[in-house]
């Protein structure tokens, strides 16, 4: 994540996998700290844990994208934070991504033939990339959990733990 997260979005499903006794990571293009944000509100500054330039999809068992409009524009036009999306699918590992964070996915090429769900602003964009736009609470789709927005976050997070728990994807991936 970066700037303009969507604070909730981000401290909420972190919470949830640290109580499923998970650690995470928070990684980003920035090396010091990223602003939240509560909607247009500027909120709390997070540290980065580990510089995108440093992370390998190797090292993790699953990526959580959190939304806020900025936060994904911005990730979306990072070419190391948009192949370190794309690697988590290649390894058919978990991917959590909520609000407006699968822009980004989009850049990845790896929402075609998928179903999911995202920010109703979203559904364009998703259907012309390919994908199947839902308008649920949570969707799953062969280890790829999407949610619409911060008040999603309770179901988000459970089915986040749960494909974690089951560990990388078996079937055919993007």
């Amino acid at each position: 994540m970066t700037d303009g997260v969507e604070q909730v979005e981000y401290t909420g499903p972190r919470q949830a996998v640290e109580e499923a006794g998970a650690t995470a990571v928070l990684v980003s293009p920035k090396t010091d700290v990223v602003q939240g944000f509560n909607h247009v509100d500027k909120g709390d500054e997070f540290s980065v844990e580990l510089p995108i330039g440093q992370a390998s999809v190797d090292d993790f068992d699953a990526l959580v994208l959190p939304g806020g409009v900025v936060n994904a524009d911005a990730l979306r036009t990072d070419a190391a934070a948009v192949e370190f999306a794309r690697g988590f699918f290649a390894a058919h590992k978990p991917v959590g991504a909520i609000c407006h964070a699968p822009w980004t996915l989009i850049e990845a090429g790896v929402v075609d033939g998928r179903t999911l769900t995202s920010w109703p602003s979203l559904q364009t964009d998703l259907r012309n990339a390919g994908a199947n736009w839902v308008d649920e609470e949570v969707h799953v789709d062969k280890g790829f959990v999407t949610s619409r927005k911060p008040d999603d976050i309770p179901a988000f997070a459970a089915k986040l733990i749960e494909e974690i728990a089951e560990g990388p994807y078996q079937g055919q991936h993007i």
